[in-house]
């Protein structure tokens, strides 16, 4: 667990002093930080009171940031880039090292809570884009800003763009 916050607090600042010119500053990296490492410690708690309070702190955070992501839904290495409407349904599932660049949705688009996006790793989803219904994005792939994913895109490293969403080209 350590690690993996240690990893994660490296994605938003450069070094000690950074972080706390962030926090002193009331800089949005120290509070995108924070709102992590709740996420990460909700994971990790062992008792039903400790999963309570951390769920708590990052719900109460998450409601001033305009976040609503479950627990156990994102890899490590999650990188999220601006505050404002972040919203990943409790059964997506993103992989290791994905970027959200902000003001994305990653859900379902029918009644059925479970048909929800399987996020491979090293995807990056721009500003304003949504991913949803039961699909499956494949590992590296880069999703434009503004674009609705609402088919899979099984080859890795594409470029999708628009409304909705097609591959532009392979990198």
């Amino acid at each position: 667990m350590n690690e993996l916050l240690r990893h994660e607090w490296s994605l938003y600042f450069a070094d000690r002093r950074d972080y706390w010119i962030c926090r002193l500053t009331g800089d949005q990296n120290y509070y995108l930080w924070k709102y992590q490492y709740y996420l990460r410690k909700e994971e990790a708690a062992r008792t039903f009171l400790g999963k309570f309070w951390y769920r708590r702190r990052k719900n109460r955070l998450g409601a001033r940031l305009g976040f609503a992501i479950w627990a156990g839904s994102c890899g490590k290495g999650l990188r999220i880039w601006h505050p404002g409407c972040v919203i990943i349904n409790g059964y997506a599932t993103l992989g290791e090292n994905c970027t959200l660049r902000g003001m994305n949705c990653i859900g379902t688009n029918t009644s059925d809570p479970h048909a929800v996006p399987k996020i491979g790793s090293g995807v990056d989803i721009g500003m304003g884009a949504s991913v949803l219904g039961d699909i499956t994005i494949a590992d590296g792939v880069t999703i434009g800003a503004g674009a609705v994913v609402v088919r899979s895109c099984l080859e890795e490293g594409s470029i999708l763009a628009g409304v909705p969403a097609r591959p532009l080209k392979k990198v």
